[in-house]
Formats: C-alpha cells, sequence, structure tokens
C-alpha cells in the first residue's frame, strides 16, 4: 500500500510538471521533475536502464522536505521521469528522505538504502537523529522494510554521532555479501567514513572505521562512495568547511578523492594520493555506478551549498541540475574524468581552424551556440615570447559573458561569471593549477545552456560551473595577451533532435 503522502507527492509531481516548457530545461543535463533538487542518490543500472533518483522538494525550488524524485536513461542523457520513489512518511524519516544508493538483490528487486532523519523531541527546531533505512521495489514502486532503522546510535562506535551519520553508498561483493560505507563525525570535530557489512542486505553489523579525518580535510564527510578502479581503491567524499589549500581545495563545501590501498584484514583504507574531483564552482556529492561494459560512470549535483542561492530559482518551476556523467579512470596516480563517449553520437555540424593565430580579441565564423562542445589546442606563436594570458568568452552578447582564461606564468586555469548577469556578490571565480607545458594546453568545453564543464589536458581535471544568462546571449569569442596559436573544433550538440 502507497503511503497517502507519497501519492499526493506524485499527483503534484505530474500536474505541476506539465506547465514547464521542455525549452526552459537544459538539452542533455538531468533537472528536477519539478522543484528543488540537491544529491544524486541510487545511480545505478536496473533492468536495462540506468535509474537515478534524486533529493528532491517537489513543492518549491528551495530545500525542505526531502523526498527522493526518479528518472531513468538508457544512454545518461536523455532522461524520463519516474513518480517519485520516496517521501517523508514514516516516524524514522519524518523531517527526510536523505541521501542514499541502490544495488539489485538476487530475487530482481531493487533495494534502496538512505538515511532516515527524525528530529530529538519531535521538534523542527531539535537535532538530526539520523539513522540509515531500506526500501524494496520493482525500478517503479518501493515499499520501506519493516524493520527500519537497520542501522542506528547502537550501531556506531564510541564517541560517533547520531546527529551526522548519513549518506549510505551500498554495494554487493563477488561472494554475494553486502557492505555500505557511511559518513559520520565526532561531535564538533572531524568526520569519519565507517564501514558497515550484511549477509543478505537486509540486517546490517558495524566493521571498522574505515578511514578517519584528521583535520585535513574539512570537518563532516558528506556523500562517501568507495570503489575498486584499475587495482586501486578509491574514496570519494564532500567534506564541508574545509580551508583552502593553494588552488587544489577552496573554502567551504567541497569535493575530495583519495587514492589508495584496502587492508582487507584490518579493514581499513589507507591513502596515497588526494586531490579535488573538480576545481570549478558548481560541484558536490559526487555517486558513481558500474555501466554493463565495466566503466565506472560518475554523477553530481552541478551546485554546491555555497552558491545555490545565487541562481534566482524562485523566478521558474525547478531549480538545480545534475552534472554530464563522466567517465573514470586512473592515470599517472590520479583520476581523470571524460564525457560519456555517448556524447559523441549527438554531434553535428562540425566547424574546424588550424594554427589561428589569437591576438586581441577575435571571433571565428561559425563558432557559437549555447548547447555546444569546444576542443581547443593553444600553444604560443612564438616560443620565445609566451604569451601573457589566453582566454574564452561564451554565453555571451554585447553586456554579458562567462570567462575561461589561462595565464602560463602563473600556471593557473581560472573559470569567472561575475559579468553572467547574477545581481549578488555570491561566488563567481574559481582558479586551479595548471602547470604550463612550455604554454601548450588542451581544452574541452561542453556547454548546455545553462552550464559549462571544462576537461583539461584529456580529464587531468576539470571544471564546472552554472550561470542563468539568457539562452539569446549564445556568442563565442578568444583574446590573448601576447600571439597564441590556436586549433579549434567546434560541434552542435542535438540539433538533430
Amino acid at each position: 500500500m502507497i503511503n497517502q503522502k507519497l501519492l499526493f507527492a506524485r499527483a503534484y509531481e505530474k500536474e505541476a510538471s506539465a506547465e514547464i516548457p521542455k525549452a526552459s530545461r537544459p538539452r542533455f543535463h538531468m533537472t528536477p521533475c519539478i522543484g528543488w533538487t540537491n544529491d544524486p542518490n541510487g545511480f545505478s543500472f536496473y533492468k536495462g536502464e540506468y535509474h537515478l533518483f534524486y533529493q528532491s522538494n517537489p513543492y518549491d525550488t528551495v530545500w525542505d522536505s526531502m523526498h527522493w524524485g526518479h528518472a531513468v536513461s538508457r544512454d545518461l542523457l536523455h532522461w524520463e521521469y519516474r513518480p517519485c520513489a520516496m517521501a517523508p512518511d514514516e516516524h524514522y524519516d519524518s523531517f527526510g528522505v536523505f541521501s542514499g544508493s541502490s544495488v539489485e538483490l538476487p530475487d530482481g528487486r531493487q533495494l534502496l538504502m538512505y538515511t532516515g532523519v527524525l528530529k530529538e523531541g519531535g521538534d523542527s527546531h531539535g537535532k538530526d537523529i539520523q539513522t540509515q533505512c531500506i526500501a524494496v521495489g520493482d525500478g517503479l514502486d518501493y515499499h520501506k522494510y519493516e524493520h527500519n532503522p537497520v542501522l542506528d546510535a547502537s550501531d556506531l562506535p564510541e564517541g560517533m554521532s547520531r546527529n551526522d551519520f548519513r549518506d549510505p553508498k551500498i554495494w554487493r561483493e563477488p561472494d554475494g555479501t553486502y557492505r555500505c560505507v557511511v559518513g559520520t563525525r565526532i561531535p564538533d570535530k572531524e568526520g569519519a567514513i565507517l564501514l558497515f557489512s550484511s549477509p543478505d542486505g537486509f540486517a546490517w553489523k558495524y566493521e571498522s572505521i574505515l578511514i578517519q579525518n584528521d583535520g585535513s580535510f574539512g570537518l563532516m564527510w558528506e556523500c562517501p562512495d568507495f570503489f575498486e578502479l584499475q587495482g586501486k581503491h578509491v574514496l570519494l567524499c564532500s567534506p564541508q568547511d574545509m580551508l583552502p589549500e593553494g588552488f587544489e581545495y577552496h573554502n567551504g563545501n567541497g569535493t575530495l578523492c583519495l587514492i589508495g590501498e584496502l587492508d582487507e584484514e584490518r579493514k581499513h583504507f589507507a591513502f596515497e594520493h588526494d586531490q579535488s574531483v573538480d576545481y570549478g564552482i558548481d560541484f558536490y556529492a559526487p555517486q558513481t555506478t558500474l555501466a554493463p561494459d565495466g566503466r565506472r560512470i560518475m554523477i553530481a549535483w552541478m551546485q554546491n551549498w555555497d552558491t545555490c542561492d545565487q541562481q534566482g530559482a524562485k523566478d521558474r518551476k525547478w531549480f538545480g541540475q545534475m552534472t554530464l556523467p563522466r567517465e573514470l579512470s586512473i592515470r599517472n596516480g590520479r583520476l581523470y574524468q571524460q564525457p560519456i563517449r555517448e556524447l559523441e553520437q549527438h554531434r553535428s555540424n562540425r566547424i574546424a581552424y588550424q594554427n589561428v593565430t589569437v591576438e586581441g580579441n577575435l571571433t571565428l565564423e561559425g563558432i557559437e551556440g549555447r548547447t555546444v562542445e569546444l576542443e581547443i589546442t593553444i600553444r604560443p606563436k612564438d616560443r620565445e615570447a609566451m604569451y601573457r594570458k589566453f582566454g574564452v568568452w561564451f554565453a555571451q552578447n554585447e553586456k554579458f559573458k562567462t570567462t575561461l582564461s589561462y595565464r602560463p606564468y602563473e600556471s593557473t586555469l581560472k573559470i569567472d561569471r561575475k559579468c553572467s548577469g547574477s545581481r549578488r556578490a555570491y561566488i563567481h571565480q574559481r582558479r586551479c593549477l595548471v602547470p604550463s607545458r612550455d604554454g601548450e594546453l588542451k581544452l574541452r568545453l561542453i556547454l548546455d545552456k545553462y552550464s559549462v564543464e571544462v576537461f583539461v589536458n584529456d580529464g587531468e581535471q576539470t571544471m564546472t560551473a552554472t550561470f542563468m544568462t539568457d539562452v539569446a546571449a549564445n556568442g563565442i569569442s578568444f583574446f590573448a595577451d601576447g600571439q597564441v596559436e590556436m586549433d579549434i573544433v567546434k560541434y552542435d550538440l542535438f540539433a538533430e533532435e
């Protein structure tokens, strides 16, 4: 029996979303059916389709009353909405169905594992009490387990907080057993990632503190994901209250990748390399899944908690979008990312220029658009006279523009949207360190109406940013202080649809 609260959410989604023009959404980035979205949840391949659940408030474009929205896709680019999967309709999740993940059971059912939230004393002003819960379904309807929660404060090691205990990521081991990692925190101190195990996905026990934050990377670690990739173990998480470390980490809410080894006997993860997952403005809470062909695919909320107010969400009926899904690999000891290869099937209208000299400002015939892909390679025109700065302007007209620029002497790449139309001084700039290769740089830009995703030097680094510039501002131009030689290829994306 489906709870009335969930039935109401489904009916509201169906009616209210019908009023949203398709043209108001990005072309190939997933947006909520209606209302607000933040973290991707339950990202998985199930019954021949990719399933993406997402944190959702269907009733407003601000965070409140967390539900699980639901969408499916066969190619990770065309998304079809399914009815809302879960609503906060039980006492243990009455203040929110928070983030989680999914796995397929041996009998073909899909198990969702999530954080249920209630308040101390039942008062909305009380502290969160966070527990881990499960629901089981068939890809359309899901029913919460009668013995929820399956993990609560009694399962925590001594000293860990029941108020910060969230975001389970579940997977099935080759021997048929299950494991999950959950973020937690020592009250008023640093976070940790806990490891739990289960023989069947329903009965869970504590195994170990997989890794504990020593204060080097913020405080609470949200939304952990733990997986094996090319013989290494990788932990992704989203630390809160980060302190900057050069250009590697920025203040506030960030994303962290740790690459290392799992000691199976001790059930302890020791990392050998750390890096930001994304160096731009809008990227948080990534989650991965395995594609049927073995690729590790990652998707994230294309926003973060420090920037979500700047978009003017109340002017539209939806807010928030997911990143383009990305293929992950490890090269030279670090995490690399590339857009999913399926995107290449939707290229058209190729325009290419080679050995173009950029000095001052330059526009090129045919290089424009807001749903396009750009492949740009630059190098000094004269190796003895290094250029001082190169940049690309996009989402551009006489008044607005967003800028990507590179300074080879400083080895810094900067994304800047302060002139994109925002009326408030939110975060508009981020920089990352890109060591100069004799002034050569390879960039791949993916534009989809209200966002840009930048892949640097074949995915060694990425920078992601959103902007709400009117889509009529479709200009793209280039500038240089000094002389730059540039090769560029532009594709229209989804022009045939």
